[in-house]
């Protein structure tokens, strides 16, 4: 899968736009289901997903909600010499328990989160390798404790109308307990990580499994909310050309009220609740610099709640929700 800088050539009609939608509705739904929806043929929206993923556009992955299984989510700052931001963001985005590596601006500073098993996994990677590697000068993590926005609800996204919308969105069903993983289970969940739309037939060979219980294992960690199946798609290809984090101070008790109306916000498409000196990490997804500006000052800016605002352009994603993009 190409990098953002290179799709950005990649034109999406109302036909692609309406398929990235359904599939960060459902990114497993038939193809069929999803031609009934959209009203084409099936070969047609096959062909268009084959062509999209090839060109590095978009592609379904399998992402673990680690919190139900007795995970700890943190997101990471790394200061960096420049020369060694690419090298040290590479080696990031290599390991199984990041996501959304980004390179920030020009190149200085590193932003990721990690999901870990165990303290000992954590401190290994701040305490131990982080500090050790030559050219970083700065690290800081802050444990993730609430999630308000996740970037399959980006209104940059949306396509379809609500009645197809309710047509694609999987029927509720009773939830399930959390399984105990095993190893089995975790040949499944490294291969969906690559590859959401995998078929039955190939997870039954990668986890020795026949295909009925290859079934009945996702649709039991689906229900109980361990596995889900997002969407990772470049912006630039939708027409979106300007990514920021941002990292915000807001007084503790309006804390929930200014997560969950930045949550609303189109523009908006990752917000969490983190300890630390700041206490909302935001990621942001606009068309241009101008859009970017005005989100920050008429949009964030206008929050009273907020006493501080700390912001960086994304440069390059080096790692969305699945495996490492190619540089």
């Amino acid at each position: 899968m190409g990098d953002d800088e290179e799709v950005e050539t990649v034109t999406l009609d109302a036909v692609d736009r309406q398929l990235a939608h359904a599939l960060a509705i459902d990114g497993r739904a038939p193809f069929n289901r999803v031609a009934a929806v959209l009203g084409v043929s099936e070969n047609t929206v096959a062909r268009r997903y084959r062509r999209l993923r090839s060109a590095g556009v978009l592609r379904v992955v399998g992402a673990v909600d680690g919190s139900l299984l007795g995970q700890d989510s943190w997101t990471i700052r790394v200061r960096c010499a420049p020369e060694a931001a690419t090298a040290i963001a590479t080696a990031l985005a290599r390991r199984p328990d990041t996501f959304w590596v980004h390179l920030l601006s020009g190149g200085t500073e590193i932003s990721c989160h990690l999901q870990v098993a165990t303290p000992a996994d954590r401190d290994a990677l701040l305490l131990d390798k982080l500090p050790r590697t030559s050219r970083v000068h700065g690290i800081s993590a802050h444990a993730i404790l609430r999630g308000f926005a996740l970037p399959n609800g980006w209104a940059g996204l949306h396509a379809l109308d609500p009645a197809q919308v309710e047509r694609l969105t999987p029927p509720e069903s009773p939830p399930e307990n959390p399984p105990t993983l095993t190893e089995s289970d975790h040949a499944l969940l490294a291969t969906l990580a690559k590859d959401g739309r995998t078929s039955h037939a190939d997870l039954a060979t990668a986890t020795g499994w026949s295909e009925s219980t290859v079934r009945r294992r996702l649709d039991l960690l689906r229900r109980a909310g361990v596995l889900s199946f997002p969407l990772d798609i470049a912006p630039p290809a939708l027409g979106y050309h300007a990514e920021a984090r941002l990292w915000m101070s807001v007084r503790p008790a309006a804390l929930v009220p200014v997560a969950q109306t930045l949550a609303q916000h189109p523009e908006v498409s990752f917000v969490a609740a983190t300890t630390g000196p700041t206490n909302l990490v935001a990621s942001i997804v606009c068309r241009d610099t101008r859009d970017l500006y005005r989100c920050l000052t008429q949009r964030v800016g206008t929050l009273k709640a907020v006493t501080t605002l700390e912001s960086a352009p994304v440069m390059r994603t080096v790692k969305r929700a699945g495996a490492v993009l190619p540089l």
